[in-house]
């Protein structure tokens, strides 16, 4: 078996890229070989152990941490793995398979100082909270952990974000859109990031790659810069592979890496979103004056981006106010996470709230402020009236998405989460791209992913059962939110912000999403369909008059977007089916809006709910379940 992975490693290597991580059987076989080692082969044994197994609730994690709570115990001995190492492992697995082991080895014995320092630094403990807080009325390890998490060691502990960062430009003029970051031709490989990232701009940029390779052998931190940024469907699998080729590491996490810089005229909304999330620094400016292969500064304290000479090139806005913390913490879903932690010991501490962090300043509304359809929709999964343009809030998901061409990467990430069962409401696996024409590695996927997502409670179609939308649609509530990893999930009721796959996970496994409340844009429809005026008619007239009052472009030099990150809210066409109304919010998704609604009447929404109730009896009648 070591064998075989060895030729695999040598095979990878000579194409520039790490092996895969390991399997829940050649973990198995590294844990034995770790109880007897060879001597030349001590320190890469223990490298697989330590850096070449996916983290959180992968299969192989399951292995990694009941071998190293059984090394801890003495249970199982290793020449150089000794106790307190098993348990400093064990607090590198980021939460999950890893956490009951730690809590075990806190209640009693010689290793409880070490299992507390592991936890301290872990946020995704979820319920093991609670058993931590009832520990520590009678065990002091387990208070300091409390303690620590009140105080927000595992943020404070970590770099803090630099005054400056110098970088060497790779600029792309015009528009570069996710399809060239992530070719979808190249699909099949979008789960092995260091593979899928090797097709990064064969088309757009070709010999892009070199050129930044190049630059990191000089020890250079790279920017990718562009006009237009992010575009298109296809955001987690890009921002890997960008991340790949312009991040860092992640230590202990094989085959990702987080932490490089994006800077954009325009930054698709999504795509800064998933750029956010994976840890990376998305930045938007006036990138005019920034050149191709310019070494500049970034000075956050001045708020200025110059060049060599100490010129100012463009002024520099980091935003959201957030965004320092959410680099800092490696992503801006551990932040949320992180926070949501710190806040709960605060509050079992007796404690006021953390003022660490960066305070979210939001806009306060007026006395009997109005609110429009969108932002009553997100208040409601707030818990309040309506969320003001430029609030940061947690709003509910009710209704989930995941499709074929990044389901693996959310099941990868649902893994990192530590996630066991869903606690969105519905959560919808579809596989509607690649049931025609699979390609073996499609084949695997509709086999393995379906009861990956059942065993978390998750509704799972089969392969050429259709299309999600079709499916995901009649089974909606009105006046809820949702996400999804396609970017044509766009609610005809309700209304859906889609996300990357890391955000759809992380809505799955939370049951919330973080989100930067957009501003609207108001399309009002006056009077009738004209006899000859079809549906597909009003949906090309919002670009047209968008255009006609020059408030969208076609030229990529200086574009313009009203729509460009807003949320897209229709009227006057109350008497629209749901079905028809779809076509209206679905093309949302060519404006690059970051949702749409639309105004519908009670009777052609009540038609449908009774619709949909009469097809989930029936398929109830029919065996479905």
């Amino acid at each position: 078996m070591i064998d075989d992975y060895l030729k695999h490693e040598a095979e990878r290597r000579k194409m520039g890229i790490p092996p895969l991580p390991l399997s829940p059987e050649l973990t198995e076989e590294v844990c034995r070989i770790l109880e007897n080692p060879p001597d030349d082969k001590k320190n890469f044994f223990l490298d697989l152990l330590s850096e070449r197994i996916s983290p959180g609730v992968d299969p192989a994690a399951e292995v990694k941490a009941r071998w190293l709570l059984q090394a801890a115990l003495g249970e199982k001995k290793s020449p150089i793995v000794s106790p307190s190492t098993a348990v400093s492992l064990l607090g590198t697995m980021l939460g999950g398979y890893n956490v009951d082991p730690l809590l075990r080895l806190l209640e009693s014995g010689p290793l409880q100082e070490d299992a507390a320092a592991a936890l301290k630094h872990i946020i995704l403990v979820y319920g093991a909270f609670d058993t931590v807080f009832a520990m520590a009325k009678k065990n002091p390890e387990a208070m300091s952990i409390i303690q620590s998490w009140a105080k927000g060691e595992w943020f404070l502990t970590r770099p803090a974000f630099p005054d400056k960062i110098t970088v060497r430009v790779f600029k792309i003029e015009g528009e570069t859109n996710t399809d060239d970051f992530s070719p979808a031709k190249h699909a099949w490989s979008r789960p092995d990031i260091p593979l899928h990232a090797l097709s990064m701009g064969e088309t757009r940029f070709p010999g892009g790659i070199g050129t930044i390779a190049g630059f990191r052998k000089r020890d250079e931190v790279v920017a990718f810069v562009g006009d237009v940024v992010g575009t298109g469907s296809s955001r987690k699998s890009a921002t890997n592979s960008m991340l790949w080729h312009i991040g860092r590491n992640i230590p202990h996490v094989p085959n990702k890496r987080r932490g490089g810089v994006v800077i954009g005229g325009l930054i698709a909304p999504i795509f800064f979103n998933t750029v956010e999330d994976s840890g990376g620094l998305p930045l938007l400016c006036d990138v005019t004056g920034i050149k191709d292969g310019q070494l500049v500064t970034l000075d956050f304290k001045s708020g200025t981006i110059r060049n060599e000479a100490g010129a100012d090139i463009c002024s520099l806005d980091v935003k959201p106010a957030t965004l320092k913390d959410e680099y800092r913490a490696g992503g801006r879903l551990n932040l949320i996470i992180g926070r949501q932690l710190t806040a709960r010991a605060r509050k079992a501490l007796g404690l006021p709230e953390a003022d660490f962090f960066h305070a979210v300043d939001n806009p306060r509304p007026k006395k009997d402020q109005g609110y429009s359809l969108a932002q009553k929709i997100v208040g409601k999964g707030c818990g309040v009236t309506g969320v003001m343009p430029g609030s940061a809030v947690l709003p509910k998901m009710t209704t989930v998405g995941s499709q074929d061409t990044t389901g693996p990467m959310t099941a990868d990430e649902l893994k990192e989460l530590a996630c066991l069962e869903f606690q969105t409401e519905l959560f919808m696996q579809s596989f509607c791209h690649t049931a025609a024409y699979p390609k073996a590695a499609d084949v695997k996927m509709h086999q393995s992913l379906p009861p990956f997502m059942t065993a978390r409670k998750g509704v799972v179609l089969k392969p050429g059962d259709g299309i999600i939308h079709s499916w995901l649609n009649r089974l909606l509530l009105p006046d809820t939110l949702g996400t999804g990893g396609d970017s044509h999930t766009r609610f005809p009721i309700g209304l859906s912000f889609p996300a990357g796959s890391g955000l759809v996970a992380f809505a799955g496994a939370l049951g919330f999403i973080p989100l930067d409340m957009p501003e609207s844009v108001l399309v009002r429809f006056s009077g009738r369909l004209n006899p000859g005026i079809t549906l597909r008619d009003a949906v090309n007239a919002i670009p047209y008059f968008a255009i006609k009052k020059g408030l969208l472009t076609v030229a990529k030099e200086g574009k313009k977007n009203i729509f460009n990150g807003r949320i897209l809210e229709m009227e006057g066409l109350p008497d629209l089916t749901v079905e028809q109304a779809f076509e209206l919010t679905d093309a949302t998704a060519e404006r690059s809006a970051a949702g749409g609604t639309i105004a519908l009447g009670n009777k052609s929404v009540s038609s449908f709910l009774r619709s949909n109730i009469a097809l989930m009896v029936k398929m109830i009648d029919e065996g479905y379940k």
